[in-house]
């Protein structure tokens, strides 16, 4: 799935990141709004990894979905 689809299903998928991100709260993912720089920006606050290795894995799970 590319990213516009990811964007397009974000209210389906955010149990989906809750599951990936599990220290994301729900709150955290919803600011997000599928928004994939937000999202890498949340990961690498919540789990203190380098902005790569959060887009690797992001991009990891829009290849997932």
């Amino acid at each position: 799935m590319n990213w516009d689809e990811v964007k397009g299903n974000w209210k389906q998928l955010q149990g989906s990141v809750k599951a990936q991100w599990g220290e994301l709260t729900d709150d955290e993912v919803a600011q997000a709004e599928g928004n994939r720089d937000k999202l890498v920006g949340k990961i690498q606050e919540k789990y203190g990894i380098a902005k790569d290795e959060a887009e690797k894995q992001v991009d990891d799970f829009a290849a997932k979905h």
